[in-house]
């Protein structure tokens, strides 16, 4: 448990030995190839974004998984790192009901700071091998990670995207937040209705009925004219 942030470290319900479990499975990892993220961006959500200030979570299913992209937030990737097709695609859709150039820079650090707790189902995985990390423990300790948002964070918005993520809607207490659910952005499933949901400008509207801030989806973003937008496909 001394791994994580102090201020999750004591609202999190997780034993000590389930954690402990799952790092000594992701070092013999590690010990044996590559693993994503780096070791110590693996609870990188967790660090951005304390519970006292999250505003809304979006929900990804687990780290990308070839070099130089996975730095510890969902869907996000360093700056200067090429866009992953689902970024690309929530890029083209916040451009789209924003009204706005889509960015160019994957960094959402920017959201991260401004309570978006942007956290995978499964927080490592092994390089080249999407899933693989599944069903040694993460999910039950993002579980309750998503439990402590739940009970412990002032009322926020849920973003969840696939079927990884809808299936921890079970944990929200829909009376106190909102819940956005729907298809994941990927290539494969963007266009049966991931693209015109219209989330970011729906996000906004729901944490104004809630009495909360809205989020500058565009801060800390650079954007791209539409030549600029071919030279990076």
């Amino acid at each position: 448990m001394d791994t994580l942030p102090p201020c999750w470290q004591k609202l999190l319900a997780v034993p000590a030995e389930k954690l402990e479990k799952i790092m000594v499975f992701v070092e013999s990892e590690r010990a044996a190839g590559t693993v994503y993220p780096p070791a110590g961006s693996v609870f990188a959500a967790l660090e951005a974004t304390p519970p006292e200030e999250v505003k809304a979570v979006i929900v990804g299913q687990d780290p990308y998984h070839e070099p130089g992209q996975a730095h510890g937030l969902s869907f996000s990737v360093p700056a200067g790192c090429r866009l992953p097709p689902s970024l690309r695609n929530i890029f083209r859709e916040m451009a789209s009901d924003l009204e706005v150039d889509p960015p160019i820079s994957g960094d959402l650090s920017s959201w991260a700071e401004q309570g978006v707790l942007l956290l995978n189902s499964v927080l490592t995985v092994r390089a080249g091998a999407a899933g693989s990390h599944r069903g040694h423990g993460w999910e039950a300790f993002t579980d309750a990670v998503l439990r402590t948002v739940n009970r412990s964070s002032p009322p926020c918005v849920f973003i969840l995207w696939g079927s990884d993520a809808i299936r921890k809607r079970a944990i929200i207490d829909e009376t106190r937040h909102r819940v956005l659910a729907g298809p994941h952005p990927s290539p494969l499933s963007a266009y049966r209705g991931f693209f015109g949901s219209r989330p970011f400008s729906r996000t906004n509207t729901l944490l104004r009925e809630l009495g909360r801030p809205e989020i500058d989806w565009l801060a800390g973003l650079s954007t791209a004219g539409v030549e600029e937008q071919l030279s990076l496909l």
